[in-house]
């Protein structure tokens, strides 16, 4: 029976995981929408709680045939009711709860990225993409961060969430990671003047790279944990970076160093 309904239970449950930040922690589950994200997921062995579709192209049949032999709910939706739950301009047909992953923190851990207040979900989701696609061991997230796993976050970062583990910590709790588990391990903050250059530094070494907010930078927290700091040398007339630009290349300024 296709749902026809936008007060049906299934639709009301993907309006509120969209939409609330608290039902999310709450359920442990979390959105996404459109085939491709719904396929990398499943590729990792993800697998969805609960499957609702409209389209009817033989990609997201495929999908939703594969959910269904891992056991996952799943309903046909009238397009114009998937559409009215979507948190895109337009509907891609097919929407998937999942839960919210749980993996495990690296032992040993020599590449950390420390993302402190970054509070645009465009620019976490797209940190979260390089990221995953650098090699970084693990994310933390500092209080004031973006919440990961809300709508416009989880379509940036394209799958991320399935590869990176992620964690909301306090700064106290980073020091003892650091102690703990990343023996040798040295905090740089990324800043934009007054630190050393990117490329004269020795990146090869055991990292955690904080990377601060566009509006305000760095905190003084992230000051007191870090043991040195860094900066991209810019030639051109503009001051500053986007954040996730900023992250990006100096995240890939580690992989450099350590593969050549």
């Amino acid at each position: 029976m296709i749902i026809q309904s936008a007060q049906n239970a299934k639709i009301q449950r993907v309006r509120t995981l969209l939409t609330r930040h608290k039902d999310r922690i709450q359920q442990g589950c979390f959105v996404l929408e459109g085939t491709r994200l719904i396929e990398e997921a499943m590729f990792t062995g993800a697998r969805p709680q609960l499957l609702l579709y409209s389209s009817d192209s033989p990609r997201t049949l495929a999908v939703v045939e594969k959910a269904h032999s891992s056991g996952a709910e799943i309903d046909e939706v009238k397009p114009s009711i998937l559409e009215s739950v979507s948190d895109t301009q337009t509907s891609q047909g097919l929407v998937g709860i999942f839960p919210i992953p749980a993996l495990p923190e690296p032992d040993p851990l020599d590449f950390l990225l420390i993302l402190d207040g970054i509070s645009d979900p465009g620019n976490l989701g797209t940190i979260l993409r390089s990221a995953a696609a650098a090699g970084v061991q693990m994310v933390v997230l500092t209080p004031g961060s973006a919440d990961p796993f809300a709508p416009k976050v989880v379509r940036s970062a394209m799958g991320a969430h399935f590869y990176l583990p992620l964690r909301i910590y306090q700064w106290d709790e980073l020091a003892a990671l650091k102690q703990k588990r990343a023996a040798g391990m040295r905090f740089l903050a990324s800043e934009m003047i007054g630190g050393k250059s990117c490329w004269a530094s020795d990146l090869r070494q055991p990292v955690g790279l904080i990377i601060g907010s566009e509006a305000a930078g760095i905190s003084n927290q992230a000051r007191e944990q870090a043991d040195d700091f860094i900066r991209i040398p810019m030639q051109g007339k503009i001051e500053s970076l986007n954040a996730s630009t900023a992250a990006s290349i100096l995240i890939f300024e580690v992989i450099r160093q350590r593969t050549t």
